[in-house]
């Protein structure tokens, strides 16, 4: 865990290759669940969506591609929502890469039922 905050402070700080480099550790990192709460919880969640918003389309994909990771969590689903990742990820549904939209569908399918608990409440 020790190496997650240097690569979240990358993701917000870092040059454009190194946001998308720093993104696609994270997304391989999530792939363990064992780490998916702990990547939340360094922080990671809101530069990833910024990504999303104005990355390279390298990074995009990286960043959705991360976020897909995450959202197998149902904790982390919530937070996905909450920080605001709807809009940017179905923006790049209708305008990024084939491997962007690929992980970006994955990730709205899993945070469906979560985005209609939120707006229920």
């Amino acid at each position: 865990a020790g190496a997650l905050e240097p690569l979240v402070q990358l993701l917000r700080d870092g040059s454009a290759g190194a946001k998308e480099e720093a993104a696609s550790a994270l997304r391989n990192l999530a792939a363990n669940a064992e780490n998916d709460v702990a990547i939340v919880r360094a922080g990671a969640l809101e530069p990833l969506v910024q990504l999303l918003r104005d990355g390279s389309a390298g990074a995009k994909e990286k960043a959705a591609s991360a976020l897909s990771n995450l959202s197998f969590n149902a904790e982390n689903q919530v937070a996905i929502v909450h920080v605001g990742a709807l809009e940017p990820l179905k923006q790049l549904l209708r305008d990024g890469s084939a491997g962007a939209k690929k992980h970006v569908a994955a990730t709205l399918k899993r945070l469906e039922v979560v985005d209609s608990d939120v707006a229920d409440s």
